[in-house]
């Protein structure tokens, strides 16, 4: 089992944004120092909940900072791009990095309607853009003399440079939350993020991801090679005891909500607040269910059980909200030292 750091920091005021920038940065070489083969950036705007927002550009000074890890995604808002610019930037990145570069895709936040007000984009078209922008993608980055006739873009181009350096291109993968589009992932043999679920939901959506495959026909090892370029999120602390792990991860997991859904709270409108207010009570958002804290060997076992489900990676966000940058330093130390060596 793959592991790997999501580096998603928190920023609670403009004030903060340098120093949480910075110290991030230095959190993408640490963990690369440390052994972690993939770094993961996600894309939230306007609200401080990832400081550096647009994870493309934020991608180009983790490239320069790190030599041999794997910069993936997790995940672009496809709704927000340009597919033709972001074709562009993706290949840069591509060639700057040695062919490093893995791009998760989403349609785009499913509570944050003021990042698709800020961007101009009606949300009710996310779903489409993102299977537009998927599609463009992979033909512009395989052909020459491009053109696209869609509902959303409408395009046209000799060719496209620079050239991707991983042939055909670079990964596509898509992060999914419901069964509807595991489903499709499944029909289609492709691998998939999947959001942070409580243990029996994680469980059922990969038996079901599994059956589906199955049930369209993929054979045995299309289905474990599939699986083993999956990934699914975790939030977890790492401290010498389970109290100590406690005592720093449970304040932080819960000031992270809670900031959030102060900053949600304040952003949307009545009606947006409660078309989204059934999802964000779900148990994935308790610390029951959200949160993995303990000392290596009860974060060992919390692991063990996910390693039985068969998926290939864990996306693990490790420093949550306000936690200091030594109590990310020490969990990740531990985590490195005495937790991953056990999967080996």
């Amino acid at each position: 089992m793959k592991f790997s750091n999501f580096l998603f920091p928190e920023s609670e005021s403009a004030d903060s944004d340098y120093e949480v920038l910075r110290d991030t940065l230095k959190e993408a070489e640490l963990s690369e120092e440390l052994g972690f083969e993939y770094l993961w950036l996600g894309e939230h705007h306007f609200d401080g909940t990832c400081s550096y927002a647009d994870p493309v550009t934020f991608a180009a000074a983790v490239v320069a900072r790190t030599k041999k890890a794997k910069i993936g995604f997790a995940a672009v808002q496809t709704a927000l791009h340009h597919p033709i610019r972001l074709a562009e930037q993706v290949a840069l990145l591509d060639n700057l990095s040695g062919g490093r570069i893995i791009l998760g895709t989403t349609r785009g936040t499913a509570f944050n309607f003021y990042e698709y007000k800020g961007y101009g984009v009606n949300p009710e078209e996310a779903q489409e853009r993102l299977i537009e922008v998927e599609e463009i993608l992979r033909r512009v980055w395989t052909s020459s003399n491009f053109k696209y006739e869609g509902k959303h873009w409408q395009l046209e181009l000799p060719v496209l440079r620079p050239s991707v350096y991983q042939k055909p291109h670079p990964p596509i993968i898509r992060a999914v939350a419901g069964e509807k589009s595991l489903k499709e992932m499944a029909q289609q043999a492709r691998p998939f993020m999947m959001v942070l679920h409580p243990f029996d939901v994680t469980e059922h959506m990969i038996n079901l991801y599994r059956d589906t495959m199955i049930a369209s026909g993929h054979g045995l090892d299309v289905i474990q090679q599939c699986l083993a370029d999956s990934w699914i999120w975790r939030n977890i602390v790492v401290a010498e005891t389970d109290s100590e792990a406690m005592s720093i991860g449970l304040p932080a997991f819960e000031t992270m909500k809670t900031r959030s859904g102060a900053t949600r709270a304040g952003l949307l409108s009545k009606t947006e607040k409660d078309s989204i207010s059934g999802d964000l009570g779900g148990a994935r958002h308790t610390a029951q269910h959200g949160l993995i804290a303990g000392s290596a060997a009860t974060v060992c076992e919390k692991l063990d059980d996910l390693k039985k489900l068969g998926i290939g990676g864990i996306i693990i966000h490790f420093r949550l909200g306000p936690m200091s940058w030594e109590e990310n330093e020490n969990s990740l130390r531990l985590f490195a030292n005495k937790v991953a060596p056990e999967f080996e």
